[in-house]
């Protein structure tokens, strides 16, 4: 059970202090972490408590290395030991990290190497002794708005200077932009849509900053893409529209912002248990395009300028919705970089209920007995997220315990699952109905004139030695997830014709097929949301009336997402 999971955001924030790279956008991300540690230890003296907990528990265990005993395969046997291993490290260190004295002098360190390496013109190269990045130095000026908008940020004069010297080159490629528009084209239709990403994404940074001064010539390019905006936001993808709705609710436009969203609000899904969402908001190769950084942006947008389309009540569970979904996410998925672990923290933080002071535990009853966890013994609470776990042994286990009532009050979100593990033949296994589902099917697979014929294999199929089988396996999830294991049992009178373990790639999807003798395994980095097929031969060498086995699949970063195939048997002459 898991009281509080908005924690697990918070040990996410290590790994931007951790991040190997000395670019200017992970130096940023340091400042960044450190700013957003020391504020939220500040803000409340039980966070500060909560820290000091963790530094000797299994809290910074990575989730990769917890709750082996429910797994159906050990961290060791899969491709992401290291990943388990470089997590746990990462969040050992979260103590270190919201070390007051530490903070104070990391955040100095990094503002530091920002100052150097900014050049003369108020731009960030991508790394020291590059060009000047247009982009870097805005997604650097953005994160100083965030942390302006948290009241994050240290007000000295070192910020304050890097930050006009940079709007001086920002507001300079801005014009310089739209002059190009006229350069190369004498007669070109400036009614038309000239907005590019790059420059509405200048006009959401210069939006944290109203009280820098603009020049005449900005103010008047500024207002042409707001007339850009009101004209052509409808054809533009999430992540714009997001950004839209903030810049002209923030330029007081307040009719525009309520017509952006209105219309994502319409294109939203609401579910109880994944929360608020757009089913459009999927991965691609550019910036604006990812899943993490849009769901944030949108939780700005409706935490900022929505209490104008609907009531301050119904938002604030809009916002709280949106925020359920990125902890979903977090439940199945490690925030893969420093942009989405900090959009990610940043909007979590923001508007809405605040989920990090909420210390009520959940109230569960298994049967008609109440569990407190506080007189278990061997039972330890975790800090913070509340997390623990109990078990029964088989001779205490009754049918009474098939009831459970979860009691939860308060604000926030919590999750849990409960597991019976059982013995039973693997030819009398029925299916398991998860966000996870498996249908495996045996097809005999004969060659005729006609061409290859596949029929179905049944319980009355009678199989011969030498017969090829063709081996289906229906995948569908119901949510992105990663690190997962899929597990193909065979029947003992069947062999694999393909016996080399190798990657590969099916429809988008990579993943590592790994033969061995009992079952066939494999191994997804990344699972997005969506059905598949997998197929692969085997042949029979072996006569007998044997069980096939069952397909299982886990997520081992959430094992409690799991699912398996039925069994079923299968008769060779």
């Amino acid at each position: 059970m898991t009281s509080n999971p908005a924690w697990y955001a918070v040990q996410a924030l290590p790994y931007l202090m951790e991040y190997p790279y000395e670019c200017n956008e992970q130096t940023f991300s340091r400042y960044y972490a450190n700013a957003l540690a020391s504020h939220i230890a500040n803000s409340n003296p039980r966070i500060q408590d909560v820290f000091n907990q963790w530094k000797n528990s299994d809290a910074l265990l990575s989730n990769l290395e917890k709750n082996q005993e429910l797994k159906s395969l050990l961290i060791q046997e899969t491709p992401w030991l290291r990943d388990a291993q470089s997590e746990t490290e990462q969040k050992k260190r979260i103590g270190l990290l919201f070390d007051l004295n530490k903070m104070t002098s990391e955040r100095t360190t990094a503002i530091g190497k920002l100052k150097r390496s900014q050049l003369l013109n108020g731009a960030w190269p991508w790394f020291n002794g590059g060009r000047p990045n247009r982009f870097i130095t805005q997604h650097i000026l953005t994160g100083f708005g965030h942390l302006k908008q948290l009241n994050a940020i240290q007000s000295s004069s070192e910020e304050s200077q890097m930050i006009q010297k940079a709007m001086g080159y920002l507001d300079a490629e801005f014009v310089e932009e739209y002059k190009t528009l006229k350069k190369y084209n004498k007669d070109v239709d400036l009614t038309k849509d000239h907005l590019s990403y790059t420059q509405l994404h200048y006009l959401y940074m210069r939006s944290f900053f109203p009280d820098i001064k603009k020049s005449k010539e900005v103010e008047d390019i500024t207002a042409y893409y707001l007339s850009q905006i009101k004209s052509y936001w409808l054809s533009r993808n999430l992540y714009a529209k997001g950004m839209m709705a903030l810049i002209t609710g923030r330029a007081h436009d307040k009719v525009t912002s309520g017509k952006i969203l209105k219309s994502l609000k319409e294109n939203s899904i609401t579910n109880d248990e994944l929360g608020m969402y757009w089913k459009d908001n999927t991965t691609s190769w550019y910036w604006y395009q990812a899943p993490i950084e849009t769901q944030a942006l949108l939780i700005e947008a409706f935490s900022e300028t929505g209490l104008g389309i609907q009531s301050e009540a119904k938002n604030l569970l809009d916002i709280d919705n949106m925020k359920l979904w990125l902890l979903k996410n977090k439940q199945t998925n490690q925030w893969k970089t420093t942009k989405a672990t900090t959009e990610a923290v940043y909007a979590l933080l923001l508007q809405g209920s605040d989920w990090l002071s909420i210390t009520d535990a959940v109230e569960v009853m298994v049967g008609n007995k109440k569990i407190e966890p506080s007189k278990l013994d061997n039972v330890a609470i975790e800090a913070g997220t509340g997390y623990y776990k109990t078990s029964w042994s088989t001779n205490e286990i009754t049918q009474d315990k098939a009831t459970v009532t979860l009691t939860k009050t308060g604000d926030g979100v919590a999750w849990g699952s409960l597991y019976w593990q059982y013995f039973e033949d693997l030819d009398k296994i029925t299916s398991a109905e998860t966000p996870l589902k498996l249908k495996k099917k045996l097809f005999l697979k004969i060659n005729t004139d006609k061409g290859e014929q596949l029929s179905e294999i049944t319980e009355n199929t009678s199989l011969k030695v030498g017969d090829l089988v063709k081996i289906r396996i229906e995948l569908r999830s119901d949510r992105d997830m990663e690190f997962v294991h899929m597990k193909d049992m065979r029947a003992a009178g069947l062999e694999p014709i393909n016996v080399l373990s190798q990657y590969k790639w099916q429809d988008g999807l990579g993943y590592y097929e790994s033969t061995k003798d009992a079952a066939t395994h494999f191994f997804f980095d990344s699972l997005p949301k969506g059905v598949y097929v997998f197929e692969y031969d085997l042949r029979v060498n072996n006569a007998g009336n044997m069980s096939n086995g069952i397909t299982t699949i886990q997520c081992m970063y959430a094992p409690e997402f799991t699912s398996h195939s039925e069994g079923a048997r299968i008769k060779v002459e």
